[in-house]
């Protein structure tokens, strides 16, 4: 069980085998895949840490890394299902206030093209709510360990 747990958080429950509901697609010492409860698309998957950290807001440039995994376990998921060109994919994050649960996930999604029309709308690049995972790995260059706060806007590439 991982040190960090919340047991008042959901994806906690779900990263460390505390919840019987959720489809587990992939995980490893590190991270969890599962299938999202109320998908956008055909494929869309949800990639946690294990360690309870908030969002996106919480990292910093020693995290990159962890980003870079996350992306790797989506896509292999993706690819685990057929989906074999990134291009038609969406990795990215949601970011406070427009989270609905406090544990960094990366939302996995493909085809783009066939978001529900009713969900598009949380799931736009370079909107306030939503940054891809290429551009938080690059904002992420910039934010020094140990910092508390997102240094100015998290949506710069």
């Amino acid at each position: 069980m991982a040190t960090n747990l919340h047991r008042n958080c959901i994806f906690c429950l779900i990263a460390n085998n505390q919840d019987e509901e959720a489809e587990i697609m992939k995980e490893n010492n590190e991270l969890v895949c599962f299938k999202d409860i109320d998908p956008a698309a055909p494929h869309h998957y949800l990639v946690v840490p294990k360690r309870h950290i908030y969002s996106c807001f919480s990292l910093h440039k020693g995290h990159i890394c962890l980003v870079e995994r996350m992306a790797e376990m989506g896509k292999a998921v993706l690819r685990e299902q057929g989906i074999t060109d990134m291009k038609v994919a969406r990795l990215g994050f949601h970011m406070p206030p427009y989270i609905s649960v406090g544990h960094l996930h990366l939302h996995v999604i493909a085809p783009a093209s066939q978001i529900s029309e009713y969900m598009g709308y949380k799931f736009i690049p370079g909107t306030e709510s939503f940054i891809t995972e290429e551009s938080l790995r690059k904002h992420l260059q910039y934010k020094p360990s140990g910092s508390q706060q997102c240094l100015g806007n998290c949506m710069s590439s």
